[in-house]
């Protein structure tokens, strides 16, 4: 079987093992987090690092559909009202509709922009409507933020565009996306639109999940660059609904099957079935048989490779490192690591489903040609490819300084694929 790595993430597990004297956490996982709720007892099934702070993208705009919906059932707002495109909402970086300044959209339309094309100029359309300035209704949306439990959340705009400042947790997406099925139950399946139409154009819903996976109807997609790709789900099977978020994902692709997997193990999960050996949620740590490792991160992450029939193989010599590092297989600048700037230049996107469409700010993606939209977030493309003898990668479960054990490399050298 052929198998493959990328030299940049071999190059983050090797960076991740020199720090593991100092820190269990592998240097990659900074941006992953994840979290699954039971809706009917609220029981959370599985959670890694829920309560770190992330960066929220487009899941912002559940947020601000929620203020929006509150808004129509208070009597503020009709689905028929117009609202009037500012000059500061027409400027807004994409993805956005291109509105033009002095125009309306109904407000429906702005629900369904919101939802499938994650429209950035219609959330601040919105936002000014509701509240006079983006500013002010910012201010709300953190007032609705404490008053649904969201304690580790401070939202910037309407939007989920870059700020360093906006951050919310898994946990935090989790309550919103719960507050907002319950409150606002007879407007959720605007969250299961398949797509919407503006101006004889067709925007496709982001979130696959409404398309691939049983009883998923909603909610909603992010990407930047900072923030990785970023999902929001539930699903409801034989009355039980569950929702599931995951937040920090490489690629489109590898988000959605490990939120698939996730909503999966769920399920199972709440069966009360035996686990068995091979069993999905043994495979991503879950439930009553998780631990505080990133197994289920690094198997998610291995989905993001090429090819269809690639394997991780652990590689435990320390001669076999030595040898790697002392032939100078890493380049500079091969990091996946997101530069300072990107909070300013990359926007919004929600980019793996119009990656051309969208595209702002980055010269070396300049080429349409040479865009990949499964490619990792602001990394350049890798110069070589490592052999799978070569790939390494660390759990978090073992003690700061304590080499990880051959039994937890080994689970991470499963096969996994596409």
């Amino acid at each position: 079987m052929k198998t493959l790595f990328p030299i940049g993430w071999v190059r983050a597990g090797l960076l991740a093992l020199a720090a593991l004297v100092m820190s269990a956490a592998p240097a990659w996982a900074d941006k992953y987090a994840s979290i699954v709720i039971d809706m009917e007892t609220g029981q959370v099934l599985h959670d890694r690092a829920a309560d770190e702070p992330r960066h929220p993208a487009s899941l912002t705009k559940v947020m601000t559909l929620y203020m929006v919906f509150d808004a129509i059932d208070q009597g503020k707002l009709k689905l028929s009202d117009r609202m009037t495109v500012s000059k500061a909402a027409s400027r807004a970086q994409p993805s956005k509709l291109g509105l033009k300044s002095g125009t309306t959209i109904k407000v429906e339309d702005a629900i369904r922009a919101l939802v499938t094309k994650s429209a950035n100029d219609v959330a601040m359309v919105i936002a000014e409507k509701l509240a006079g300035t983006e500013a002010k209704f910012v201010v709300r949306m953190n007032a609705k933020a404490k008053e649904l439990g969201m304690l580790h959340t401070t939202f910037r705009n309407a939007s989920g565009l870059p700020d360093r400042k906006q951050l919310t947790t898994a946990r935090d997406m989790a309550r919103l996306g719960e507050a907002i099925y319950m409150d606002h139950k007879d407007r959720y399946n605007y969250f299961s639109l398949s797509s919407f139409t503006w101006n004889n154009r067709k925007h496709l819903n982001h979130n696959e999940l409404l398309k691939s996976v049983e009883g998923v109807d909603g909610i909603k997609t992010g990407f930047t660059n900072a923030s990785g790709y970023n999902l929001l789900a539930s699903a409801e099977r034989d009355g039980r609904r569950v929702m599931a978020v995951m937040m920090g994902g490489s690629t489109g692709k590898s988000r959605d099957r490990h939120v698939a997997d996730l909503i999966d193990a769920a399920f199972l999960e709440m069966s009360g079935a035996p686990a068995t050996d091979g069993d999905l949620r043994v495979r991503i740590a879950f439930g009553a048989r998780g631990n505080a490792s990133a197994d289920d991160l690094a198997l998610a992450q291995l989905r993001k490779l090429q090819d269809p029939d690639a394997a991780l193989v652990s590689a435990r010599d320390p001669a076999l490192i030595a040898e790697f590092d002392d032939a100078g297989a890493f380049a500079e600048g091969e990091s996946t690591e997101e530069d300072e700037a990107g909070f300013e230049v990359v926007a919004e996107g929600d980019s793996e489903s119009d990656p051309i469409g969208d595209l702002i700010g980055t010269t070396d993606r300049a080429d349409p040609a040479a865009f990949d939209p499964n490619a990792v977030a602001s990394t350049p493309a890798p110069a070589a490819l490592a052999p799978a003898e070569t790939a390494i990668i660390v759990t978090s479960e073992v003690p700061a300084g304590v080499a990880p054990s051959a039994a937890s490399l080994d689970q991470l050298a499963l096969p996994v694929t596409q």
